[in-house]
């Protein structure tokens, strides 16, 4: 095992009593120290990490917030909950509407800012990597962006087409690099990777003519399946037939609605159990559940095969914008040209360049006399209209502290709105809490060199029936004074994607995430850093790869509670009302985040965050 990966493994058992006063300083803010100013260099369990969840929790299990001689000691114009893109987007809004002379106050729980806009810094010798753990893209921006999101990024100093330069699609292909899949040995019998995936799916940064794909029937042919099972595979890729022939368009959109993908392969297509197999884990990134439990009309409009004779159209796929609009350190980096907008003494610079590499004085996020102040490591634990304003309370290092506001802005999850605000009614309450967000791990594991993947001809591999469902080199954007690896003999970071849940279980999607967040909260590094070198060593192994020799640091960032709920026509009916309901504005307070838009993107959270503040100021 190599000795110099950084690690912090997770804190468990950690009780926080919530009194004010009373409660001891929590033990992962005490042994970061002042590693804390410098989060996005930490390694080992990042997203929500230790220190992090407990007061939250604690809340949630019942635990009374005694407020009994806490004065408030801060009043503002506006506070925000939640440092994430909806809560800073929040903050800039209020500051474009409302004037810039408002004090505003922004509390997080964690001990950085942007939520899951997560920055990671490895290094490998002198060479530094970036790398993003969680929200990683500006996703179709042309198409999907509102006037709202569009204005903001354009404000921030985001030059869109910049990302055609920044970003090299033609990297990887013009080294004959391809995408790969893996089969592991305890589904498949033995372990065997496949070059030459010729599948184009939604959210694709390479498009036809850049996948150096193999034919069909070549590609499933080095499948570790019976021959009946390949010839399914074939017959799914080249479809010959309508499978729901003399079916209006109307029933066939009826049909996708209702079943599973795995369901349509199996059922409507003939395909066996172990040619589903081939499919099962390959939605994870994108939905974060299983084949078992997205719709055939899902799967369909994301790109994957077995539709080509219905009659309904393209999929999305062939008509999304490539996914290029990415800084090197994912949504991070939105984050950061936000808080320079808000709080310039902390970041400088003036571009989405020099962005990439600016240092963050997190001293400066939070000081006296500022008008926008950002406060880390705070945990709402309290939010209550009180005559013209609210009353907020929170906790930091142990102690209850008490704010008032004019206004507030509750950017933080929606499942956690019901304990902050038990005045809501009890309706609202209950759609807040069916905000159930899917858990979702992104790992970075920076490498020493990536020949390995040169000898085996990927760069990018979906392992639909392993631990980790996409394992990949990391994008090859170079901005900023940041330069991406230019050769297989350079470091590089690899981006490793793990969804737990119950796969094939019958269980709805709520009740997967739920099962899902409970295996995470109960896994340590070493669990992860297993996980991480077997597989690694057993899909990259043929090409030379050896994780004791080549791996140089690692950083988990689970997430918990990563992508907001998103209906499913499978699982959900009425819930556009239900969101409705959900993110109504109770006196003095307004709701956002992505959760109020029921959709995991980041410009969901901007939409979000321009629709209450104009429900505050009317």
């Amino acid at each position: 095992m190599a000795h110099d990966i950084s690690r912090r493994d997770f804190l468990d058992g950690v009780a926080l009593a919530i009194a004010a006063g009373l409660a001891p300083a929590t033990q992962a803010r005490a042994a970061a120290g002042a590693a804390a100013r410098d989060p996005p260099a930490l390694g080992g369990l990042r997203g929500h990490h230790a220190g992090s969840f407990e007061v939250a929790h604690a809340l949630r299990e019942g635990h009374s917030v005694d407020l009994a001689g806490v004065a408030v000691s801060e009043r503002y114009d506006l506070v925000v909950v939640g440092a994430g893109i909806s809560g800073l987007a929040a903050a800039w809004f209020w500051r474009r509407e409302a004037g810039r002379r408002q004090k505003i106050l922004v509390i997080d729980n964690h001990d950085d800012f942007g939520g899951h806009a997560k920055r990671n810094e490895l290094r490998v010798g002198d060479r530094l990597i970036l790398g993003y753990g969680g929200s990683e893209s500006l996703q179709s921006p042309h198409t999907m962006f509102s006037p709202a999101a569009m204005g903001l990024v354009t404000a921030l100093g985001i030059d869109l087409d910049r990302f055609k330069t920044t970003f090299d699609r033609r990297f990887y292909p013009s080294r004959g690099l391809s995408r790969g899949v893996f089969f592991p040995r305890e589904k498949f019998g033995r372990d065997v990777l496949v070059a030459g995936d010729p599948t184009m799916t939604v959210a694709d940064d390479l498009g036809p003519g850049l996948l150096n794909a193999k034919s069909v029937r070549d590609f499933v042919a080095g499948f570790p399946i019976s021959e009946p099972s390949r010839a399914q595979l074939v017959a799914l890729y080249e479809q010959a037939v309508d499978p729901l022939a003399g079916k209006s368009r109307a029933e066939k959109r009826a049909i996708l609605a209702a079943t599973s993908y795995r369901d349509w392969l199996i059922r409507i297509c003939g395909c066996s159990e172990e040619a589903a197999n081939c499919f099962q884990g390959r939605t994870l990134d994108y939905f974060a559940l299983g084949c078992d439990a997205v719709s055939a009309d899902d799967a369909r409009k994301a790109g994957y095969p077995g539709f080509a004779k219905l009659g309904l159209g393209r999929s999305g796929a062939a008509d999304a914008e490539p996914y290029i609009h990415h800084f090197p350190d994912g949504n991070a980096s939105l984050a950061r040209l936000l808080v320079r907008s808000l709080v310039p003494a902390a970041i400088p610079g003036r571009s989405m360049d020099d962005i990439v590499l600016a240092p963050v004085d997190y001293t400066a996020l939070d000081r006296d006399g500022s008008l926008v102040r950002i406060r880390l490591d705070s945990t709402c634990v309290h939010v209550r209209n009180a005559g013209a304003g609210v009353d907020i309370a929170y906790v930091r290092d142990g102690r209850t502290e008490r704010v008032a506001a004019a206004n507030v802005v509750l950017a933080c999850f929606s499942a956690m709105v019901p304990h902050l605000m038990p005045e809501l009614p009890a309706a609202q309450r209950l759609a807040l809490a069916a905000g159930v967000r899917a858990p979702l791990v992104y790992t970075k594991v920076a490498v020493r060199d990536w020949r390995p993947w040169v000898a085996l001809g990927v760069h990018e591999i979906a392992a639909p029936m392993s631990f980790h469902c996409r394992v990949k080199l990391d994008y090859p954007v170079s901005m900023g004074g940041y330069g991406f690896s230019r050769g297989p003999d350079e470091p590089i970071g690899l981006h490793l994607v793990h969804v737990p849940g119950a796969p094939n279980s019958g269980l709805d999607a709520r009740e997967q995430f739920r099962i899902g967040r409970a295996t995470l909260l109960d896994a340590t590094f070493a669990d992860f850093e297993e996980r991480i070198r077997d597989e690694l060593d057993r899909m990259l192994g043929p090409g030379g790869f050896s994780c004791g020799r080549d791996i140089a640091g690692i950083t988990v960032n689970r997430w918990s509670h990563g992508y907001a709920y998103t209906a499913s026509t499978l699982f959900d009916k009425g819930h556009r009302a239900l969101l409705a309901r959900a993110r109504k504005p109770a006196g003095r307070v307004a709701i956002a985040n992505s959760d109020a838009g029921g959709d995991a993107y980041a410009h969901t959270a901007i939409d979000q965050a321009a629709r209450a503040v104009r429900e505050l100021i009317g």
